[in-house]
């Protein structure tokens, strides 16, 4: 793990952004900037990350960034990517596609699936803060069962969220990650790994980004309801380089179920489960228990 001492201090995202207060994708993008550096082009399809940018054209942002269309991020990135190695530059910057979990889960798919399947070069970080916040809370395939949604308001999502990691695994990927925005040295260190396998196709690290006004919980508390996704063990951090995963350092003691907090501790502060009954918190810890258990079956077949 980087030294606390040997973090770049540059920010790359300057303050004054129009991001809600107390939002965790905002911590994310700062420390994922961080590691990708100066020489990096992001691309950003409508998502709060594009509302970060302000109006005018004016924009927070040290280094270029191309807004496109909703479904447009992966295909944006092939462009830019494929542009860089037709002049030979492809070696001199990294391409990032920042994207939301509705542009990635939902109306982006086709493009990121071909975008993988064709071996593009570029880093795609999938920002998921679990619903389309951005134009109004409505409900994505990556909302969690049970969230109240403004498209979902009355007895909540009814449907798990879709697997998208093991979507992106059936790809092929060389490199694929988990995240989490209370966790930003795990973040970081996921981010430079990524850039540092430039030349091996599509890479794909997806953040868990806390959201004050689509969870319902204090702007206060932004750091602390992501690092108790973790803790309880709905979010596992983990890696996977070339098909073998790994348990990040700073989750690897979840797999301890006796260690995880009991899910309730996520669920309750958060206005969007706030109905939830004991047969629904049920579903919850089952799902949980399925994720670990698949992920113990991955580690074990990775000894053997």
């Amino acid at each position: 793990m980087v030294k606390i001492s040997e973090y770049p201090e540059e920010e790359f995202i300057l303050p004054g952004t129009r991001l809600c207060a107390g939002c965790g994708l905002q911590l994310a993008y700062r420390w994922a900037l961080k590691a990708f550096g100066h020489d990096t082009i992001v691309t950003l399809p409508a998502s709060c990350s594009v509302v970060a940018g302000g109006v005018g054209g004016y924009s927070p942002l040290k280094i270029p960034a191309v807004y496109d269309c909703f479904e447009t991020g992966a295909s944006t990135a092939s462009g830019l990517a494929g542009a860089l190695k037709a002049k030979g530059r492809e070696k001199t910057k990294t391409v990032v596609a920042w994207v939301g979990d509705g542009g990635t889960y939902d109306i982006g798919l086709q493009a990121l699936s071909a975008a993988a399947e064709r071996g593009d070069d570029f880093v795609y970080i999938c920002a998921n803060n679990q619903a389309y916040m951005n134009t109004g809370i409505q409900r994505s395939s990556a909302s969690p069962y049970g969230a109240r949604t403004t498209t979902t308001p009355i007895l909540g999502k009814k449907e798990i969220s879709k697997n998208m990691l093991k979507i992106m695994d059936a790809h092929g990927l060389s490199y694929m990650a988990t995240a989490s925005a209370a966790y930003p040295q795990d973040l970081f260190e996921k981010c430079q790994k990524a850039k540092e396998m430039q030349g091996q196709g599509v890479r794909y690290i997806e953040i868990l980004c806390s959201c004050p006004p689509g969870w319902g919980y204090g702007v206060e508390n932004s750091v602390k309801m992501a690092r108790l996704a973790v803790e309880t063990g709905y979010w596992p951090l983990w890696e996977r380089i070339h098909g073998r995963i790994t348990l990040s350092k700073a989750g690897s003691k979840f797999i301890d179920p006796e260690k995880r907090k009991p899910i309730t501790d996520f669920l309750t502060p958060q206005v969007r489960f706030k109905h939830l009954k004991q047969d629904a918190i049920s579903v919850w810890e089952n799902y949980i228990a399925g994720v670990w258990k698949e992920i113990q079956k991955e580690l074990d077949e990775t000894n053997q």
